[in-house]
């Protein structure tokens, strides 16, 4: 099986030692995403809408490089600085997925890097 890195400017680069995505075979392995907006390097605001919103359109840009959208996504997982703030997550989140939705998980977890509110990964299937 080929594996390879993928990368867009349109997503923040890696903070560390890893891609902003993988494609394995058939599965796209995008890691968790921050509400960084690539172009200024800041969050996309302080709020839990706003930052939701980042970390998706970062997913996407990562799906489209990749040849994918987020139809092909099968599987994601939210990290929440607060579960207080699911339910706007969850607004922001419905505009970005269709029926079929896929498999989810969400977590409060103790912090997130740079203090974000939240941080969402995805497995897509092409």
């Amino acid at each position: 099986m080929s594996k390879r890195a993928i990368h867009t400017e349109k997503a923040p680069a890696a903070i560390g030692p890893y891609s902003q995505a993988v494609k394995a075979g058939n599965t796209i392995y995008v890691s968790g995403q921050l509400p960084i907006d690539p172009a200024t390097g800041e969050f996309a605001g302080i709020d839990i809408v706003s930052q939701t919103r980042q970390s998706l359109t970062n997913i996407q840009n990562i799906l489209k490089e990749a040849g994918a959208d987020m139809s092909n996504v099968v599987k994601t997982t939210v990290l929440l600085s607060d579960i207080g703030d699911f339910a706007a997550m969850n607004d922001i989140y419905a505009e970005f997925f269709q029926a079929p939705y896929p498999a989810r998980a969400a977590f409060q977890v103790a912090a997130l890097p740079k203090s974000a509110l939240v941080e969402i990964e995805v497995v897509a299937v092409v």
